[in-house]
């Protein structure tokens, strides 16, 4: 007679947990990722501010959000998840309303800035506390949870379109706000770690990284710089670009708002490939996807076009978030991986923040997005000789251990 097995804790708050995570995510990152470029052209109207000017609200946010993302998941790691949750979606929300009220530059960059460094919370320790909440099928959880993201990438700013219209910019700022900490705080409350396994329990001490530490966390930091200053080219300035083509913003954020509900889609099915394939092999394919298609954009300038393209892009692009995420938890250890995804999802914040800057300074130098999207294309390059190296050295450090058992 075989050997029984412990039980494995299945418990449904784990599902609850990434219901709540997805939401948080979706309003959260949905106004600090890309939510801005919806007010690109009201403050460029109201302001005269050129576009590099504007983009650096954005980079603002970004910046904060690699700050915050080491310091919230140092924090988290220490006193708990759910604490830096709620100050999180406090300063977001806080932020968001004040920005109601800036009319100089600093104000927007200081506020954005703030809503970044506290509002990191609200990432990289709730996506390490889904992987922890599940010791199998992680890429599936933390697809379904970073899949909010894309909800509210195309979300936000798609409904944001008709708030500006319909009240204003400085209005539609001031129902971000409330909406934000009406949803969000209610959220944070419900965070909480995962039930330790007793003793002895099968399973109970997890495999260790094919990689130490120290030189997959640099690693994959650098490489990740490249795919998000690529991502964040389309995710900043597709509306501006689109509206360049004497097409309205509403019908331009719809386009956007098509693409991220593919991007739903597409970071679900990369999650369930790398539970499948592997986490690296996932977030090659998806970073391949979106290097090849980025510059296509420039070379679209019919909206029934851009409506087609864009969930094709939509859907590959995704994988990429995904396969960052899943692929940073496969190399950290349980202890201490708040704080090393903090830091890898840190680079991941600049390069977003450098790609939404260079492609608004471009069009500054330039008069269009050629050059912009160029530039994406080449940082998705940097990317995948990065992550095809890192994979390499995972499968060689495998194969030496499989010959020294």
């Amino acid at each position: 007679m075989s050997e029984a097995k412990p039980p494995v804790a299945r418990p449904a708050a784990r599902w609850i947990i990434v219901g709540a995570v997805a939401v948080l995510l979706a309003i959260a990152m949905g106004q600090l990722v890309n939510g801005l470029s919806v007010f690109f052209v009201p403050l460029e109207l109201e302001f005269g501010w050129p576009r590099g000017a504007i983009a650096l609200i954005n980079s603002a946010g970004l910046v904060g959000l690699a700050l915050g993302g080491i310091l919230m998941g140092m924090v988290a790691d220490r006193a708990g998840v759910r604490r830096v949750a709620l100050a999180g979606a406090g300063a977001v929300g806080l932020c968001v309303l004040l920005a109601a009220g800036a009319s100089q530059l600093w104000q927007f960059y200081l506020l954005f800035f703030l809503a970044g460094l506290l509002g990191a919370g609200l990432f990289a320790p709730l996506l390490s506390l889904v992987g922890n909440w599940f010791p199998a099928g992680a890429g599936l959880a933390i697809g379904i949870a970073s899949a909010g993201q894309a909800v509210g990438q195309g979300g936000v700013p798609f409904a944001t379109a008709f708030l500006i219209e319909a009240v204003g910019w400085r209005q539609a700022f001031l129902v971000q706000g409330a909406v934000s900490l009406a949803v969000m705080l209610p959220l944070a409350l419900l965070m909480r770690e995962p039930p330790r396994p007793a003793r002895g329990q099968a399973g109970a001490v997890a495999a260790a990284p094919p990689l130490p530490p120290w030189v997959a966390v640099p690693w994959l930091s650098l490489a990740v710089i490249g795919c998000c200053t690529c991502m964040a080219v389309p995710l900043m300035h597709l509306v501006p670009l689109i509206h360049g083509h004497h097409i309205s913003s509403p019908d331009a954020g719809g386009v956007l708002f098509v693409m991220l509900l593919a991007a739903i889609l597409g970071r679900i099915a990369f999650g369930r490939l790398a539970d499948h394939v592997g986490a690296i092999p996932a977030y090659v394919t998806a970073s391949f996807w979106q290097t090849v298609a980025v510059f296509a954009f420039t070379r679209i300038h019919d909206l029934g076009q851009f409506y087609l393209f864009a969930p094709i892009y939509g859907f590959g692009y995704a994988g990429v978030m995904t396969g960052v995420l899943v692929t940073a938890r496969m190399l950290t250890p349980v202890e201490g991986r708040a704080a090393m995804m903090g830091v890898i999802i840190a680079f991941a914040w600049l390069g977003h923040g450098f790609g939404g800057f260079q492609g608004g300074w471009l069009f500054d130098v330039t008069g269009d997005y050629t050059l912009s999207f160029a530039m994406a294309a080449l940082a998705g390059v940097m990317n995948l000789m990065l992550v095809g190296s890192l994979f390499l050295a995972v499968r060689r450090r495998r194969r030496q251990g499989l010959a020294l058992a």
